[in-house]
């Protein structure tokens, strides 16, 4: 089994660069980290970078999730390989453009691309916040999948993620004590669906809900609080479609938590009752 570590990075092609690094910064409040031959890296936290703009492709999504040790990536790679699933090999150019020391990459069965990285840089310089958000790190993703079932066992299977509640066909999936790491979505193509970052409370949620409404920013979902995860949230749209989410308290499991099924619909995804703008989240 392949044992992911911890959540690494997302890269995300866009049509204008300048655009997603003045929302990224102005609005999200995510730190730029650097500029460098058209890409752009910004963080929330201790890592290198959490986020990777590039001039590309909308909807060009790739993430990157972490191993501990070249074993493992060894062995992750000949997992892969043995079954059916293509493999590719990162140059010393791309491993330098995403900041680590090796990586291979592969698609899952819907067509999202995945990168495994060995030895990810951490910054030298603590986070220092472009707007105080409360952001403490960048914490999930939601995925969108052709076949949320398939696409399940193939994380649970090959992957040592686990569902930890269901929402209809959407897992919530983890590989550690987090609730969720990956949230798969139905969707018609493959992509990220949305980007999350946890901040520090929910007074952090309601200021930001105000200054992103000040700003006319399209606000998709929320505020509420998650009946699944049990944290407070807040879902805006970002360059390109792309989601964002704010949250706070989300839920730590353990080998005695039991899974749940809930139905698809409205109350299933906010206890208090807010109805979601999202797509992938509407029944």
């Amino acid at each position: 089994m392949i044992r992911i570590a911890d959540m690494q990075y997302v890269r995300l092609g866009t049509k204008d660069v300048d655009r997603a690094v003045k929302f990224l910064t102005e609005t999200v409040g995510l730190q730029l980290m650097r500029r460098e031959n058209g890409r752009a890296y910004l963080r929330g936290d201790d890592r290198d970078h959490d986020l990777c703009y590039f001039a590309g492709e909308p909807g060009d999504h790739t993430v990157g999730l972490k191993v501990e040790t070249r074993a493992e990536l060894e062995s992750a790679a000949a997992e892969l390989g043995r079954n059916g699933i293509a493999v590719t090999r990162g140059t010393a150019e791309e491993c330098a453009e995403r900041r680590v020391m090796e990586f291979v990459g592969f698609r899952d069965p819907t067509g999202n691309r995945f990168e495994l990285v060995l030895r990810p840089f951490i910054a030298t310089r603590r986070y220092f916040p472009s707007r105080d958000a409360g952001i403490t790190e960048f914490s999930h993703i939601g995925l969108k999948t052709s076949n949320a079932p398939r696409d399940e066992e193939f994380w649970s299977t090959l992957f040592n993620f686990r569902a930890n509640d269901w929402i209809g066909l959407a897992g919530l999936l983890s590989f550690d004590k987090v609730h969720h790491r990956i949230a798969l979505f139905p969707a018609d193509e493959p992509g990220v669906q949305h980007i999350n970052f946890q901040v520090t409370s929910i007074d952090d949620i309601m200021r930001s809900y105000y200054f992103l409404t000040d700003r006319q920013v399209k606000i998709v979902f929320g505020p509420g609080r998650h009946v699944t995860s049990g944290a407070y949230f807040l879902y805006f749209e970002g360059p390109d479609g792309v989601v964002y989410e704010y949250s706070s308290g989300v839920r730590m499991v353990d080998e005695t938590w039991r899974p749940r099924q809930l139905p698809f619909c409205d109350e299933a995804f906010c206890a208090w009752g807010a109805r979601p703008d999202i797509p992938e989240f509407q029944s």
